[in-house]
Order: C-alpha cells, then sequence, then structure tokens
C-alpha cells in the first residue's frame, strides 16, 4: 500500500515501499529507512556551467578562425571545433571547495587534486571519481531482530560519517556509500543479538557509542572516519507492550516497599536511640511534652487546659477543683 510523504515545500509525494530494490540501491538491497529529500543542498551546477561554458567559447572561437579564414563556416571547422571543445572539457575541471578528486593516468592512481581548477592530459589522464569530503548522514535501521531473550525488535538509527582520505575511499572499495550503510545494519543486527530488550532500552546511549567504536574500526581502511551513532527510535511489539508495562509497574512498587521498610528501619533506630537520651530525665520529657503540645495548637489556635497548683488556692480546704464547681452550680 503506498503512502503519501509530504515534502518541505507542503507537496504530497507518493512513496512505494515494493518498489525500493529495483529502484536506486538495486541488487537486491532493501533500504529500511525512508529518506527524506530535500533541496537544501550544495549544487554543482557551476561546474556544469563553465564546462558547457568552456565548449561553447572554444567551438565558437574555431567557427570564428574559420569563417574569417574560408568565408564560410565548413564541415572541417565544424569537426575541429567539437574536437578543441571535447578536448578543453576533458583537461580542465572544476572541483568544488568540499570535494577532491581522484587522477589515474593510463589506469595508475597518479593524484588527488582539488579544489579549484583541475587540469588533466585529455586521453591520457581521466577523473576516476569526485570524492564528497563533507559530514554525510544516512538512515538505517533493523526489522524483526531477536534480541538474546527472542524478542523481535524494529530500530531505526542515523549514521554520520565522513570520507578523510579520497585516495583509500576510491582504490580500496567499490561503493563505499552503499558499504558504510550495510556495515552500519550488520553492527546494529549484531548489537541486538547479543542484548536483551531491557538493556537495550535502558542504554540506548552505551549502544549509540558502541556502535560508533565498531563501525569506525571496520571503515578506517577504506578513509572513511565514523563521527556518531544516534539511535531515533526502539519499536517493540504490541503483543509484549502490556507485559512489559506490568513487569515494569510491579518492578516501581517492589522498589517503593524497600524503600518504605528502609525509612521505618531508620526511623525506629533513631527512636530507639532518642528513647536512651530521654531515659531517666524527667526534665527532658517535661519539655518534650510541652513542645509535642505547643506543636499540636499551633496551626489550629486550639487552647489547652493544664491542671495547676496554682488553682487549688482557690478551695477553702485545698480540696479539689472539681468539688468548687459543683459547690457553685448549687
Amino acid at each position: 500500500m503506498a503512502r503519501g510523504i509530504r515534502n518541505n515545500h507542503g507537496v504530497a509525494a507518493a512513496a512505494t515501499p515494493a518498489a525500493a530494490p529495483a529502484g536506486r540501491w538495486g541488487r537486491g538491497v532493501v533500504v529500511d529507512s525512508q529518506v527524506l529529500e530535500t533541496d537544501r543542498t550544495a549544487s554543482r551546477a557551476g561546474a556544469l556551467i563553465f564546462s558547457t561554458a568552456l565548449f561553447v567559447v572554444l567551438f565558437g572561437l574555431v567557427q570564428a578562425v574559420g569563417l574569417a579564414l574560408a568565408g564560410q563556416l565548413t564541415f572541417a571547422s565544424i569537426l575541429v571545433g567539437l574536437a578543441l571543445g571535447w578536448l578543453g572539457v576533458s583537461g580542465i575541471h572544476i572541483a568544488q571547495q568540499w570535494e577532491r578528486i581522484v587522477v589515474l593516468r593510463l589506469g595508475r592512481l597518479n593524484r588527488v587534486s582539488g579544489p579549484g581548477l583541475v587540469f588533466t592530459v585529455p586521453i591520457i589522464e581521466h577523473c576516476a571519481l569526485y570524492v564528497d569530503m563533507r559530514t554525510r548522514s544516512i538512515p538505517f535501521g533493523a526489522k524483526e531482530t531477536l534480541t538474546a531473550d527472542l524478542v523481535p525488535l524494529d530500530i531505526d538509527a542515523v549514521l554520520y560519517w565522513m570520507v578523510w582520505d579520497a585516495e583509500k575511499a576510491c582504490m580500496e572499495i567499490n561503493n563505499y556509500s552503499l558499504a558504510v550503510q550495510l556495515a552500519a545494519q550488520t553492527a546494529l543486527r549484531d548489537a541486538i543479538g547479543r542484548s536483551t530488550v531491557a538493556s537495550i532500552t535502558i542504554r540506548r546511549n552505551q549502544l549509540d557509542q558502541e556502535l560508533t567504536k565498531v563501525l569506525d574500526q571496520k571503515v578506517s581502511e577504506w578513509g572513511i572516519t565514523v563521527l556518531s551513532v544516534e539511535i531515533r527510535d526502539i519499536i517493540v511489539p504490541e503483543g509484549l507492550q502490556e507485559s512489559m508495562s506490568l513487569e515494569a509497574q510491579a518492578e516501581q512498587r517492589k522498589k517503593a516497599r524497600i524503600i518504605l521498610m528502609e525509612a521505618e528501619q531508620t526511623i525506629a533506630e533513631m527512636a530507639a536511640e532518642i528513647g536512651d537520651a530521654y531515659e531517666g530525665n524527667e526534665n527532658a520529657l517535661d519539655v518534650r511534652r510541652m513542645h509535642l503540645m505547643y506543636e499540636s495548637v499551633r496551626d489550629t489556635g486550639g487552647t489547652v487546659v493544664l491542671p495547676s497548683a496554682f488553682a487549688d488556692g482557690f478551695t477553702p480546704d485545698g480540696g479539689d477543683v472539681a468539688d468548687v464547681v459543683k459547690a457553685a452550680a448549687k
């Protein structure tokens, strides 16, 4: 089923995943993640315009000279103009600031040139490869890859890498961009197979660092360095999400009960120490009781009535205050 992808300009573009194997990569290689192409990339239009203008200028000069000598355009002047224009385009090249050109002379490596104007000897020398030296980002992923506890996971990630040696990238590997992507997918699947679901979801940063180290060691011999690997999304099957949620809740309840028991143990130990400190000291206990009473009525604004020897002075024979109250009531 085709799905719609909306680009930066708000135009809906149709994407057909079933056509991916016969598309960009070919040779049966399926790209797991969709790439959203944008127009915010540098262009080689300047180099193409220069080559076209150079060809037109050389061809025009030859025709002008032939017209001045023969008085008219001839077939020979046209052939000479085409040949001279082709030689000019074949011998003068422009490498952008971020590009390096690998030049071969009679099939052997001669030099790596650029940026700027690059001159080659037509027929004898040719530009084998234009290498982009900028940092690149490649989305990759692993679909339905089994973990160590036999749980299938879908993981999407992004790889940031760059070419630091154009000569090795041209001579050591056929298609270095495709090789980097395949190596990243293989390393991700291997890392998933050696870990459990819990460890993958908890230590995502460690997984990023592990993949970066493994990939950098693998592709360094191709003149490529891996800057970082970032895990974007981890998708757990829906059938396992509920059970994992229950397991996580049970684990949290267990931790909460352990913390509560540890707090109660600490309180009991502190109470025992305080009891030892108050033992045999009645004055300290009285002060403590007064403090507790004050704390209990401070916020509520209540009143506490305490019996006192001062009230006994109002009785004729020093009797109880209750008897005095009863007598007054009669």
